[in-house]
């Protein structure tokens, strides 16, 4: 592990490896919240990795489970790079893609399984994949898991998993239900909890645009004339508007290409490659990506709809600025959005710098206030 570490160019711990590291080791279950980016993955996937090594071969022994495709596969990757001068093998078994590649992983032996809960279930259901011999447990981005939908799997699946085991839990925040499924799950956790200061990076610049919603695509067109900007990706609200953003950008033949929930997972991952290879300029994406995407050197994000939630906001721009880099984070304002911008800055606990909008120059900084049309009332009979 050691000269994996080497060959990924590790030196030193993140907070959170320093801090779950020791416990985990030791046979711990680990309560743990961080940002994104932080190092998780290693944080539990290290101790995993030392209790398996001297393990006979053949059992599935420990499963993480993750909510989206995309974060699954991340994971996959960076434990097979962790793992890759041991005998321990790694599978990853998610929707979007054939059936037959997962089921012949799952038959060569996979010392640690990555999956999302519904395909799992699947696997399970065919019986295909077993959790009897199961000794450690990973959740990773519960949070997101219950925003999807995905608790009542989650529970069928710790169910067939022994009660006898250590528990890794991660989650950006503690809801009344998170709360609950931890006091069912754990035993006597170690908290570890890093997530309490929600606010980026040091390293990452954020601006704001004021524009109206009709402009948001010719804002974007002109900012790109800046060479500065080489690989962005833009974060629409919807499918349609991401669909709608590509076509454009497309027209001004600027390199894009699509992530969002109708593209296949081969669409995904390609898209996804391309991209970290220098092929695309602009990655246009719905939340599906905040959480799952890992590209160590994205230099902006551009938040194109400003996201309904706060949470989100921090999980987009936290796609950037990764392993003390440095990144931007821009956001276009339209004066309906003005109030969700209100509430990401008083998460923040500051107001955000406002930029001069190259479209119009000469006007305010701030959003244009919605336009009000009085009309008059009908004369009575």
């Amino acid at each position: 592990m050691q000269a994996a570490l080497l060959d990924l160019g590790f030196t030193e711990p993140t907070p959170i490896q320093v801090l779950a590291i020791p416990p985990a080791l030791e046979g711990r279950d680990v309560l743990g919240s961080a940002e994104t980016g932080s190092g998780k993955t290693a944080a539990f996937g290290l101790p995993i990795l030392q209790r398996l090594m001297d393990r006979p071969r053949g059992k599935t022994r420990a499963l993480v489970l993750a909510p989206t495709r995309e974060l699954a596969d991340q994971i996959a990757k960076h434990l097979m790079s962790l793992a890759k001068h041991t005998n321990v093998k790694v599978a990853a078994i998610y929707g979007g893609v054939g059936f037959r590649p997962q089921l012949n992983a799952l038959k060569r032996g996979a010392d640690i399984l990555v999956a999302t809960p519904g395909r799992l279930l699947d696997h399970l259901k065919q019986r295909t994949a077993r959790l009897d011999d199961i000794e450690m447990l990973v959740l990773d981005e519960a949070d997101r898991m219950l925003d999807m939908g995905f608790l009542p799997d989650v529970r069928r699946l710790i169910a067939q998993v022994p009660t006898k085991r250590q528990t890794f839990f991660f989650s950006a925040t503690l809801s009344a239900q998170i709360s609950g499924l931890v006091r069912e799950i754990l035993r006597d956790p170690v908290r570890v909890e890093l997530a309490a200061k929600i606010a980026p990076v040091k390293t990452l610049s954020q601006t704001l645009y004021a524009v109206p919603q009709e402009k948001k695509t010719d804002l974007l067109v002109e900012l790109l004339k800046d060479n500065n900007i080489y690989s962005a990706i833009a974060f629409t609200r919807t499918k349609a508007r991401a669909n709608r953003l590509a076509a454009a950008l497309e027209k001004h033949r600027v390199p894009v290409n699509l992530i969002h929930g109708d593209r296949s997972q081969s669409q995904r991952t390609h898209a996804l490659e391309k991209f970290k290879q220098g092929q695309y300029r602009v990655l246009v994406a719905t939340d599906i990506a905040a959480r799952g995407i890992d590209i160590s050197a994205l230099g902006h994000v551009i938040n194109y709809d400003v996201p309904l939630v706060a949470a989100d906001y921090f999980h987009r721009v936290g796609r950037t600025a990764r392993a003390k880099a440095s990144g931007d984070a821009i956001t276009f304002v339209s004066s309906d959005e003005e109030p969700l911008i209100r509430q990401i800055e008083h998460t923040l606990g500051k107001r955000l710098e406002r930029g001069k909008n190259p479209l119009f120059p000469e006007a305010s900084t701030e959003p244009p206030k919605p336009r009000v049309v009085y009309r008059s009332r009908p004369r009575r009979r």
